[in-house]
């Protein structure tokens, strides 16, 4: 049987990309010096595309592929794929969850602390000599038995919310409908009301055209000058500029954040601020994860030209 045709439209490591070129033929999007010359010349050849959740995969590049069959995201994100006419031309989509469930609410978990104990100025205190000259850095804030707001019960949002739980943080969350939950975790439906009552309000959410800008103004306004804000899920879910208003007159206390609009290009508005902590999109990056992505990722492209149920199909 001859190899099928992947499109690559973004790098992967070293373990994924050897597997990936022995498994098919593999046409390298992401570092063609002419990319639409590419695409043309290969597109009626493809038959599956591999992508990650920051990528995606746009209409444009669908139309070009007009024997497609599948699209593979690395990645537990898939807002960037045009789903569309992934369902009308009936291609299928994964992504690849579980797998990084628990890094990324490591992560959050370490932002929220980091952002409330300051951990990074703390450091720079340290290194600047400045704890040894006139001492060291202003008090912070204590996170054990404080409210711990989950903006979306996923699996993510509840692995951070059962981390908050160790700390003796009291638990309310919002979702579509109420999970299934220890029952000391409160149901708030509403953003807002949900973020009056949190001390530290983790956006957890899916990015969908519905939660698109669901932490605005008024959920930021409901956060309050004591509240802090820890993003791991999507930049589309937050107004930044209502975010970036918000910390610049210290209308909250604080943000923690893993994604930005435009990334890796960060607004230059965040850089001077003191009271907000930036990582570079890494809730998955570790070494294990990212090799279990990998392999399920590859697991799914398997399983569908072997005509296997697919082990993580979202379309």
């Amino acid at each position: 049987m001859p190899k099928p045709h992947l499109l690559q439209l973004t790098p992967y490591p070293e373990a994924d990309q050897t597997p990936l070129d022995a498994a098919f033929i593999v046409h390298r999007y992401f570092d063609a010096p002419d990319q639409p010359a590419l695409l043309a010349t290969v597109g009626p050849l493809v038959d599956a595309i591999a992508t990650n959740g920051g990528r995606g995969v746009s209409a444009a590049i669908l139309a070009a592929c007009p024997r497609v069959q599948i699209v593979a995201v690395y990645g537990v994100g898939y807002d960037a794929v045009d789903l569309a006419p992934c369902r009308a031309r009936g291609i299928r989509v994964t992504n690849t969850p579980d797998v990084l469930t628990d890094d990324v609410a490591d992560l959050a978990v370490a932002m929220m602390l980091a952002l409330a104990r300051g951990i990074v100025a703390a450091d720079a205190n340290v290194r600047s000599g400045a704890w040894a000259a006139t001492g060291g850095p202003p008090l912070r804030h204590r996170v054990s038995g404080a409210r711990a707001g989950i903006l979306g019960l996923g699996r993510i949002g509840t692995a951070i919310a059962q981390r908050c739980a160790a700390f003796g943080m009291p638990i309310a969350y919002s979702a579509r409908r109420p999970k299934d939950v220890p029952a000391d975790w409160a149901y708030v439906p509403d953003p807002v009301a949900l973020a009056a009552q949190s001390d530290h309000l983790f956006v957890a959410l899916a990015a969908t055209a519905e939660t698109r800008h669901v932490v605005g103004p008024a959920v930021l306004r409901a956060l309050g000058p004591a509240g802090r804000l820890i993003n791991i899920s999507r930049a589309a879910n937050i107004d930044e500029s209502a975010l970036l208003d918000a910390l610049e007159a210290q209308t909250i206390a604080g943000a923690a954040l893993d994604v930005f609009e435009g990334e890796p290009n960060v607004n230059s508005r965040f850089l001077p601020l003191r009271n907000v902590l930036l990582q570079p999109h890494h809730g998955s990056a570790t070494v294990e994860t990212r090799a279990a992505m990998g392999q399920l990722m590859r697991d799914n492209l398997t399983a569908h030209f072997a005509g296997l149920p697919l082990p993580s199909a979202v379309v």
